[in-house]
């Protein structure tokens, strides 16, 4: 048996096969997030999403006791892991990422989301103790030139309008602003939230009851943090039903990928889990071509730095 193979029997390729599913599933959020964005504010549109992935994943924690008929075995640390990943995971990263995804499209935003594996395998080799081999290096430093060279465009830092406060304008307007800062802020809560997640359900195998936690505390604290909630069931019932539906297609597909990531974490090393879930531009950039019409003029510029990504992805799988 090869090398390259001998990773992918046992064990291992449920690891591959669940982190595959959760790239289907975060790639037609992606792709439903910038559709609903034509059709319902972004900022109810993200609470719809919050809330189907709140009932999402509670009725398929239900199905799945039911299904084995034992209950869960409680785990205060784990619970406590699981919370913190959705202030982090479920709620700024998401927030950052819808950002990107309505103000630059889901091509470009997801290129970014994809650099949140190299923070993951960071962060994972910090805290974690897992180790970074000379070929990840590689792949990680030919990903990051990848970056670079879709970042480095004229005006990419300072681009598209920020409906923002003036006492704020002086950072958050820049930020939103910025498809790099937006890209770079969602990558790296994203990548504290897949840390925390993993190291959680190592300790207490519950993929469900985590990412269940988690978007109740996402969805805590977008709640609390909104703006207007006296006018919340107005603006709902306003809102044109598509857009509404196409972001509960969007919490149901995030929860998803969520449950297989984390269920994928506990057969490959974390930083493996993210980058296979994340590596979104494979089927965005084509589906996002077809669907938008190439609404965002992706130049040979984003297409090779799009490549020199993916294949500094690849050798880091392949590592």
């Amino acid at each position: 048996m090869n090398a390259i193979a001998a990773p992918l029997v046992g064990q291992a390729m449920w690891g591959y096969v669940l982190s595959g599913a959760a790239l289907l599933s975060f790639a037609v959020a992606i792709l439903a997030t910038k559709a609903a964005s034509n059709r319902a504010n972004l900022e109810l549109g993200f609470l719809v999403a919050l809330v189907v992935n709140v009932v999402f994943a509670g009725s398929a924690l239900v199905v799945q006791i039911a299904i084995r008929g034992t209950g869960l075995q409680w785990n205060t640390l784990a619970f406590c892991l699981f919370a913190a990943s959705g202030v982090f995971a479920t709620y700024l990263g998401r927030w950052f990422f819808y950002e990107s995804v309505v103000r630059f499209g889901p091509a470009k935003a997801s290129i970014f989301q994809v650099s949140s594996p190299l923070f993951v395998a960071l962060f994972a080799w910090l805290v974690l103790g897992e180790r970074l081999s000379m070929g990840v290096a590689l792949g990680m430093l030919m990903a990051v030139m990848g970056l670079a060279l879709i970042a480095h465009k004229p005006g990419f830092f300072a681009r598209g309008k920020a409906d923002v406060p003036t006492k704020y304008a002086s950072f958050l307007a820049r930020v939103l602003q910025s498809v790099f800062l937006l890209g770079l802020f969602s990558s790296g809560a994203y990548a504290v939230g897949n840390l925390l997640r993993g190291a959680a359900v190592r300790s207490w195998a519950e993929p469900i009851a985590g990412a269940l936690i988690g978007a109740l505390t996402g969805l805590a604290l977008h709640y609390f943090l909104s703006k207007d909630k006296a006018s919340l069931v107005t603006r709902l019932r306003a809102a044109p039903r598509r857009g509404l539906w196409l972001y509960a297609l969007v919490g149901m597909a995030n929860i998803s990928g969520q449950i297989t990531t984390i269920a994928s974490m506990r057969y490959i090393p974390l930083s493996i889990a993210a980058l296979v879930s994340l590596c979104t531009p494979l089927l965005v950039f084509p589906l996002s071509y077809w669907l938008f019409k190439n609404q965002e003029r992706l130049t040979w510029s984003v297409m090779a730095g799009s490549t020199l990504t993916l294949l500094g992805m690849a050798i880091v799988v392949l590592r």
